[in-house]
């Protein structure tokens, strides 16, 4: 009998795509969710048990004599139950980020890492590398338009037969550093899950470890040349070739720029680079419209921390000058309170006097997290910067100020990490609007 890997948390994003990806090796693989203790089986989870994912509750019953290993993320905390189960039976305990590194041996590695944007750029290289014929593994942090075959595969991984495998890695928890790729993308550095210092060693510590060619955003010399945004997308110059960029914002002509460099330095031809961008699709979560509700469009988003939440915003402001009204809620107490005064001047950055933020509480995943800090702190910080701000108590009272909204503001949005409810509120909206 085949022994299983299981996963535990495998309704997230990372252990979805790595899930996705032992499958497509012909592994048996079961998993837990908290999400699914709850009774809340999302569509990512029907679509792995379709697949023949065998699900249980993440109280330990699921790992058997059976389990191979049990594979977990640093946001499992050391007394889980599965994590004691498998330990009384002497199953091995291994982190995400080395199940994937095993999983990648035997091919030509280029890891994509950063701040911000390494998964986007993950899914523009691959979808790069595809359209020239690379036919390259790709497993990334979110899904990209094209790879779920109709919901019947999680998104964010393609199978690929080729040489080549491209993956996004992690630095929230330093577990960028279990891989040893041929070349690398740094997207960029700012303070996130660590002080900057911190970061910017980590990511020279990372860069030491990559032989072949980095493409280095945090000393990218000032950016592509002929760089423009215009609408719902933009463009700049490579090697003296034009390049068209479908998604908008600067940020995004940024993340192609590095996406493109990255392919030529393997071999790939410039035309067939340009004709690979100009028909890419999209990474879903990242500027994703969804449709419209009334005569606002809804855009769903997963910015989490400063830099992605004013990049997402700076350019909605800009497409849509009548306003904004996004909701967002933190993904976590512990990177609330880190980025606690970053957030608050990111906002007050961005919101214009027509622009409205909902304030959700904290997404709360349980464990034994420090709750001091909560949502209310940021709002009344907010409200001394003068940024419209309401504090909403949940996803239905956001839902019913958004709609009082859409034939005024020019778009609605859904912003955050983690929680699947506001992907699922962004369509609810554009469906019944």
């Amino acid at each position: 009998m085949q022994r299983e890997i299981h996963i535990a948390g495998i309704g997230g994003v990372g252990m979805s795509a790595l899930a996705q990806a032992l499958l497509d090796q012909g592994e048996k693989v079961s998993g837990s969710d908290r999400l699914l203790d709850a009774g809340d089986e999302t569509g990512v989870l029907t679509c792995l048990a379709a697949q023949g994912v065998r699900l249980c509750r993440q109280d330990g019953t699921g790992i058997t004599p059976q389990t191979e290993r049990l594979v977990i993320s640093s946001a499992i905390e050391s007394d889980n139950p599965e994590v004691l189960r498998a330990q009384a039976l002497g199953i091995p305990v291994v982190h995400r980020a080395a199940e994937l590194a095993r999983l990648t041996e035997g091919r030509r590695l280029i890891a994509v890492t950063g701040t911000s944007g390494k998964s986007t750029v993950t899914a523009m290289l691959g979808s790069l590398l595809e359209g020239v014929g690379f036919d390259p593994l790709v497993v990334n942090g979110a899904a990209v338009a094209g790879w779920s075959a109709d919901g019947t595969r999680i998104g964010s991984v393609r199978k690929g037969a080729g040489e080549w495998a491209v993956i996004e890695a992690d630095e929230s928890d330093r577990s960028l550093m279990v891989f040893n790729p041929e070349h690398a993308i740094i997207t960029n550095a700012s303070a996130d899950h660590f002080g900057l210092d911190e970061t910017l060693a980590l990511f020279a510590s990372f860069r030491a470890r990559v032989p072949g060619t980095v493409i280095d955003g945090r000393g990218a010399g000032g950016g592509p040349a002929e760089a423009r945004t215009e609408g719902w997308g933009g463009s700049f110059q490579f090697e003296g070739v034009t390049y068209q960029v479908p998604m908008p914002g600067l940020h995004n002509v940024h993340n192609a720029w590095h996406a493109v460099r990255m392919a030529r330095a393997l071999g790939a031809a410039p035309e067939r680079l340009v004709a690979a961008l100009a028909a890419f699709g999209g990474v879903e979560r990242r500027l994703q419209r969804v449709g419209r509700c009334g005569a606002a469009t809804v855009v769903d988003d997963y910015a989490h921390n400063p830099e992605k939440l004013a990049a997402a915003w700076t350019t909605l402001a800009t497409a849509f000058p009548s306003g904004v009204c996004a909701v967002w809620r933190p993904h976590g107490y512990a990177p609330l309170r880190k980025m606690l005064e970053g957030l608050a001047q990111a906002f007050a950055a961005v919101c214009r006097p027509q622009d409205t933020l909902l304030l959700l509480p904290v997404y709360d995943a349980g464990g034994t997290a420090d709750r001091s800090i909560n949502s209310d702190v940021l709002a009344s910080m907010l409200r001394e910067k003068g940024v419209k701000v309401l504090s909403v108590g949940g996803i239905d009272d956001a839902e019913a100020i958004m709609r009082a909204q859409a034939d005024t503001a020019g778009v609605l949005v859904t912003l955050g990490a983690r929680d699947p409810g506001l992907p699922r509120l962004a369509r609810r909206l554009a469906v019944s609007g």
